[in-house]
């Protein structure tokens, strides 16, 4: 993933990564954060996380160690410890073709609960997205949740098994295939 270099609003070493998530947030920041873990300060590990944001709100986010990008770059990105966090300002423009891949893209307050652990600011950048991502968001929970909800109940699962089975057994019979004993 290349991002071109924006304007250095701030670096420092964090503990708690809530703080540049909010300071992005409070001061409505399009640009990136370039987020280098402890580990990779002291134990010379590879890898760096980079996460936009379009006014505030994260936008995609991507791991170059791993070369992960969406909600998997998350999770490579959390990691305990302090981080060294850049944040950079950057035209909207100039992040148009990354914010348009949708493999890199983040839920809105996905990463104020990942990399931060933080409810509250996670509700607050829901609040701050755009309606459509939103929406877009919700309909990927819902999506989610039914499919949970699907693969919990065992009864209905095994029932389709059944079926399978039953239908597998009546066209083995209608093409001549001897099936062994079960």
């Amino acid at each position: 993933m290349n991002v071109p270099q924006g304007d250095l609003l701030r670096k420092r070493v964090v503990t708690d990564l809530a703080t540049p998530l909010a300071q992005a947030l409070d001061a409505a920041v399009t640009g990136y954060a370039r987020l280098e873990p402890g580990d990779t300060l002291l134990l010379d590990a590879e890898g760096v996380g980079v996460i936009t944001f379009e006014e505030g709100v994260p936008v995609v986010a991507y791991h170059t160690g791993t070369d992960s990008g969406g909600t998997d770059a998350l999770d490579d990105i959390a990691v305990a410890g302090p981080s060294r966090v850049a944040l950079y300002e950057l035209d909207g423009d100039s992040l148009a073709a990354l914010h348009d891949t949708p493999e890199l893209r983040v839920p809105p307050g996905l990463p104020a609960e990942r990399l931060a652990g933080d409810p509250a600011l996670a509700e607050r950048t829901r609040e701050a997205a755009p309606e459509s991502r939103r929406r877009a968001a919700e309909q990927e929970q819902t999506g989610l949740a039914a499919v949970e909800q699907f693969l919990e109940d065992g009864d209905r699962i095994e029932n389709i098994r059944e079926r399978a089975h039953d239908q597998a057994e009546t066209r083995a019979e209608e093409w001549g295939f001897d099936l062994p004993e079960t």
